[in-house]
């Protein structure tokens, strides 16, 4: 019987072709053509140039302009020097890219080929977040980092200059750590302290791990029966660390923007003038409007919706991906109430409800997002990519138990391969063409 290739060596192939398709799409992509990048861009570009951390302002968006350059597809005598919108976000991403910068003279493959970094960093993981939860599975964890690689719209935006693929890629170690927290006997989580401090400075869209860790220690205090005392030294372990390294930049925002605006939102909020408010749209179409258009764009943009949300695949592409979505779904919940599969553990049962905590407070964070501004992209639901590509792999898996044993191997290699074909389906058939001026 030929031996079957080692985990790790697979993962190794996953990232490799993950890390191919992601370099075809920093390299083919058109400059600016990725959601927010010359925003992101300005910022690296203000440290690079040593004129200290930016401070978004009013004239940094401007709707208009900002419509002439996507609908011209950027064209370069139109400059993207004043697109500065993004100058609130937390420093984290921009530091680290700031070297990449100043070393390849402000090229822009150089920097978006970091985000592609970024995402393989990912890939490894949520391998290893899986891996934690179902050591006995390795299939599980291949699968979520295969679903994870090959979703075109990640693909995509973690192709761009862009702090979302560092902001996964905190999220996801820190879900890692805390999945371990649970199931371990660790008295002294100060690492953990150190993500939290991470996430803190990467991106807001992440600031939703500060409750999952919160959950994690109450869930050790309850298994553990511990006392209150204990549960407070814990979650001082982890949260002053966190709020020291963090303290400078929250004291800052607070001294430019003013109290209590520590984040700079409130000061976003009102810079962005013109940005498409959700009640301006649901006065406009009512609530079945606004309903439908949020469950129509936010699936077609987690799967692909290109460039500035321009770039709309087939209809009956979206269609067999809404086919392939209901069959995952389907197999999960198939798993998930199957009451003849072997019952999760203690450590495991704690570990997926940290998972299934992630999701929901990323969904709620998505919500309320839209309570204020149009913006229905399922891109902001990617911080949770790691709960849903497990949830993805149980119920695949689960599919895959019908076929025959030699069969499901193949099948499941075929589906993972049919999306990486995918990927690069709709870069030379679709973004390239649409794109390009």
């Amino acid at each position: 019987m030929r031996p079957k290739p080692a985990p790790r060596f697979l993962l190794v192939v996953i990232i490799a072709v993950y890390v191919t398709i992601g370099t075809l799409y920093a390299s083919f992509t058109p400059a600016w053509q990725v959601p927010d990048e010359p925003a992101h861009y300005n910022y690296v570009r203000a440290l690079a140039e040593g004129r200290g951390l930016p401070v978004i302002e009013p004239g940094d968006y401007d709707q208009a302009y900002l419509s002439r350059l996507t609908t011209e597809k950027f064209p370069p005598q139109l400059s993207v020097d004043a697109v500065e919108y993004e100058d609130h976000q937390p420093p984290l991403y921009y530091v680290l890219a700031t070297p990449v910068y100043l070393l390849f003279d402000g090229a822009l493959l150089p920097l978006r080929l970091l985000s592609v970094l970024f995402g393989a960093a990912l890939l490894t993981v949520a391998y290893g977040a899986v891996r934690a939860i179902f050591p006995a599975r390795p299939d599980l964890a291949l699968m979520t980092g295969a679903f994870i690689a090959f979703i075109p719209q990640h693909v995509a935006m973690t192709a761009g200059v862009e702090n979302d693929a560092l902001a996964e890629l905190v999220m996801g170690t820190a879900l890692w750590a805390l999945a371990a927290y649970v199931g371990g006997k660790r008295e002294r989580p100060w690492p953990i302290g150190l993500l939290l401090a991470a996430a803190l400075l990467t991106k807001m869209t992440i600031y939703a791990i500060l409750g999952v860790a919160v959950i994690a220690v109450m869930i050790r205090w309850r298994q553990e029966r511990r006392t209150w005392q204990w549960a407070v030294g814990q979650l001082a372990w982890m949260f002053v660390p966190a709020l020291l390294l963090s303290a400078p930049w929250f004291t800052r925002n607070g001294l430019v923007y003013g109290w209590p605006d520590l984040t700079g939102a409130a000061q976003h909020n009102q810079v962005v003038e013109g940005q498409m408010r959700s009640s301006e749209y649901l006065a406009l179409h009512g609530w079945d409007g606004l309903l439908s258009r949020m469950a129509r764009w936010t699936f077609q943009s987690f799967w692909g919706q290109f460039g500035w949300m321009g770039v709309v695949l087939p209809t009956r592409i979206y269609w067999a991906l809404a086919l392939l979505s209901a069959v995952l779904l389907a197999g999960f919940l198939w798993w998930l109430f199957d009451k003849q599969r072997p019952r999760l553990n203690e450590p495991q049962r704690a570990a997926s409800l940290l998972l299934l905590a992630s999701c929901l407070f990323i969904l709620l964070e998505y919500l309320g997002y839209n309570l204020t501004f149009l913006q229905h992209q399922g891109r902001y639901l990617f911080p949770a990519l790691i709960p849903i590509g497990a949830a993805a792999a149980l119920g695949l898996r689960k599919l895959a138990d019908v076929l025959p044993k030699q069969a499901r191997p193949w099948t499941l290699i075929a589906i993972f391969a049919g999306l990486a074909a995918f990927d690069v389906y709709c870069l030379y058939r679709f973004i390239i063409p649409a794109l390009t001026r």
